[in-house]
């Protein structure tokens, strides 16, 4: 299983970024699949989840601002971040949870400048 995250880079306080994320080597569709972020000296937290049905969830900070989809019959999924914040700078990593087990890509950076 590989995950391949996309989209991150650098934006001012108030923009916007799209970051995508595709899972090869599965023949199947992932029921869950979603993001999470880590900045510096923190611990890696939730940003928002997907599953199959359509069911979301995501971290307290981002409600509102984030939103989080996914292609309908592609293990590819998506996070539309709008009204970006400093505190908002992270790498990002895509997870694909499988049988129990995440799997996460190698995460793209996101930096928010005020």
């Amino acid at each position: 299983v590989q995950l391949v995250e996309s989209g991150g880079g650098s934006v001012q306080a108030g923009g916007s970024l799209r970051l995508s994320c595709e899972a090869s080597g599965i023949n199947f569709s992932v029921n869950r699949m979603g993001w999470y972020r880590q900045a510096p000296g923190n611990e890696r937290e939730l940003v928002a989840v997907i599953n199959i049905g359509g069911h979301t969830a995501y971290g307290d900070s981002v409600k509102g601002r984030f939103n989080i989809s996914r292609h309908k019959i592609k293990n590819q999924v998506y996070l539309q971040m709008d009204g970006l914040e400093p505190e908002d700078t992270a790498t990002y990593f895509c997870d694909a949870r499988i049988c129990g087990v995440d799997y996460w890509g190698k995460g793209t950076l996101v930096t928010v400048s005020s």
